[in-house]
């Protein structure tokens, strides 16, 4: 029964009118940005962190999870409408939810996407309620070894589940640990790569980080794919009735999605983009008729919606229980307890369980919202679509000058935010991914601090951490994952290096 008292507490602080405001504007952002093909979470994330800088931790967390959520159901309207996936996602959906809508029946994909959306999120959020303390539990049992073996195996699954390739994935999260170590050194106080710049000392800032690579590249790449000036014909929705063979046919794939994105989501690099496109394969492979989808199959929608917010939902799992992000996401919430002076991390539960119960009641909450935001708003929604791209961001570009410079005002940030823009625009053309970056800057410090610990209580043993069961097990885990990884790699080299002139 400890659960309900804990529940109760979560009730009281995401009911409280201040909350509900939040989360409901997460709800309305998340579902635009899903809507607008472009913007993703992370970018108006990024942008939003500032923000959050000058509110109630609760009720920041609150308004940046119905976001991440949020953009999870709005992508599949213009996914099955227009066959324009505004979230990543929301792809898949696209295959079968538009050929459904071509034949009239894009009403019927609609409401089955929010109702698969609607029960996978309850459920997830559910598991995330009941998993969340149960691994706080074992976490608070675990010594410096075992912290950082487990780092080391979440930042080896984020290159694993990188679309970018293997070399290029690990340069990024090599790169972003390097840029964690800037700053002042906790242990003995000396400055550490500032090149002589007092605005180093306490290191690079998220926000400019966030922000530059992910906000500001993110529209100079929008702008560049705006030349074409692309106009889409929207489909007729027609009934919001789907019929009831389409309703029998849905049960099974909304529940096996539920199931798929509910363990996907926990994976590093995982969560919804990965669940769509799993469940996707599983659908067809198990199908009676497999040429049924590509042309309208009603599995096609169920199954990859449930699927991805299930994965949204449960990805929650590891950031507020271990304090270590699943996806980029992830890293940026992290980021926003970092600027309310929160230490992420399985102590949050105790220090802080307004905020770790009312995130999991809010999203039972923002998921019902989301219902209402989703269906019978539908029209407007698709009406922004409307809205010229070279209107919306010389507004986006300013919101993101002024949102970082108000965190610490200093211009020394605007600098950092240009730099890291810019980088990000240049990662982009080389086909490398910033999230692993992202998660290599978030968990850096943390990977160093607790590295460090173990050197202390080990008088400096390496093999220590093989001496520690948990600890070793991880370890090998990574190992054994990095050399799977790199193998097909290898090989290819071993090719070209042996073929004959």
């Amino acid at each position: 029964m400890e659960i309900l008292s804990h529940l109760a507490i979560g009730f009281d602080v995401a009911l409280s009118p201040a909350n509900l405001g939040y989360c409901l504007l997460g709800a309305v952002l998340g579902t635009l940005v899903g809507i607008l093909p472009g913007l993703g979470p992370t970018a108006t994330i990024a942008m939003l962190l500032p923000l959050t800088f000058s509110i109630d931790p609760a009720a920041a967390l609150i308004m940046l999870a119905g976001i991440y959520y949020g953009a999870q159901y709005g992508g599949s309207t213009t996914a099955i409408l227009l066959n324009l996936p505004g979230e990543a996602s929301a792809a898949v959906t696209a295959i079968d939810g538009y050929q459904m809508a071509r034949k009239g029946r894009a009403g019927a994909a609609l409401s089955i996407a929010a109702i698969g959306s609607f029960v996978a999120g309850c459920v997830a959020t559910l598991l995330v309620a009941v998993c969340a303390p149960l691994l706080v539990r074992v976490a608070q049992s675990f010594s410096p070894f075992e912290y950082f073996s487990l780092i080391v195996l979440g930042l080896v699954c984020s290159i694993a589940l990188s679309k970018a390739s293997v070399l290029k994935a690990l340069g990024m999260v090599f790169l972003g640990l390097g840029l964690g170590t800037i700053g002042t050194d906790v242990y003995t106080g000396d400055a550490r790569f500032t090149m002589g710049l007092f605005e180093l000392a306490d290191g690079l800032s998220i926000v400019a980080l966030s922000v530059g690579l992910f906000g500001l590249a993110e529209i100079f790449r929008n702008l560049e794919g705006q030349a074409n000036g692309q106009t889409a014909t929207v489909a007729k929705i027609g009934s919001l009735l789907p019929s009831r063979d389409e309703l029998r046919a849905s049960r099974g794939p909304i529940v096996r999605g539920t199931v798929i994105g509910s363990f996907l989501g926990v994976l590093p690099g995982g969560g919804a983009l990965l669940s769509s496109f799993v469940s996707y394969s599983l659908e067809k492979r198990i199908s009676k008729d497999p040429s049924r989808f590509g042309h309208g199959a009603i599995e096609g929608v169920a199954s990859p919606e449930s699927a991805n917010n299930a994965g949204a939902q449960t990805s929650f799992i590891p950031m507020l229980a271990l304090g270590i992000p699943s996806n980029a996401v992830m890293a940026l919430m992290i980021g926003a307890m970092v600027i309310q002076g929160i230490v992420p991390g399985p102590l949050v539960i105790d220090k802080h369980p307004e905020l770790f119960w009312g995130i999991i009641v809010s999203m039972w909450v923002g998921n019902a919202m989301l219902v209402v935001l989703n269906l019978p708003l539908v029209g407007v929604w698709v009406r922004l679509l409307q809205i010229p791209y070279f209107v919306l961001f010389p507004a986006i570009v300013a919101f993101c000058v002024i949102g970082t410079y108000t965190v610490n005002n200093t211009t020394f940030d605007l600098y950092l935010l240009i730099i890291f823009a810019v980088l990000g625009y240049g990662l982009s053309k080389i086909d490398c991914e910033p999230a692993p970056l992202l998660l290599g800057f978030v968990l850096g410090p943390l990977m160093e601090e607790h590295f460090r610990r173990a050197m202390v209580l080990s008088k400096g043993d390496f093999f220590a951490f093989l001496t520690h069961p948990i600890s070793a097990v991880l370890l090998i885990l990574a190992a054994l994952l990095l050399v799977f990884l790199l193998l097909p790699t290898i090989r290819a080299r071993r090719e070209q290096v042996f073929v004959d002139d």
